[in-house]
């Protein structure tokens, strides 16, 4: 989703989601020059609870943005299809371990 329909998405100010980017709160990669996030890390009208920590873990661990985005959306089957699609569910703290675990 490019970060106006974000910001649409979330009810917020184009200004407040650019910040959660620089932030660590919010993942968005650039598409054919345009900044855009997944749209399964949005949750309703929230960002998903743990992006944010597995993000933060993710960094600490060296990981880039393009590269973060690589390894969420890796397929694994035990996270139902990858670690995106666990955030949203029940596997989030599973995920969150995995990361954490990638900077060891």
């Amino acid at each position: 989703m490019p970060l106006p329909d974000v910001a649409e998405k979330l009810d917020l100010s184009i200004s407040k989601v650019n910040q959660m980017v620089r932030d660590g709160h919010l993942l968005a990669v650039r598409r054919d020059g345009v900044r855009v996030v997944p749209a399964e890390l949005l949750a309703n009208d929230t960002v998903l609870k743990h992006l944010p920590g597995v993000l933060n873990l993710l960094r600490d661990a060296g990981y880039n943005d393009e590269e973060a985005l690589r390894w969420l959306y890796q397929p694994d089957e035990a996270l139902q299809g990858s670690p995106a699609v666990g955030l949203g569910g029940p596997l989030a703290r599973e995920v969150k371990r995995r990361a954490q675990a990638i900077g060891f």
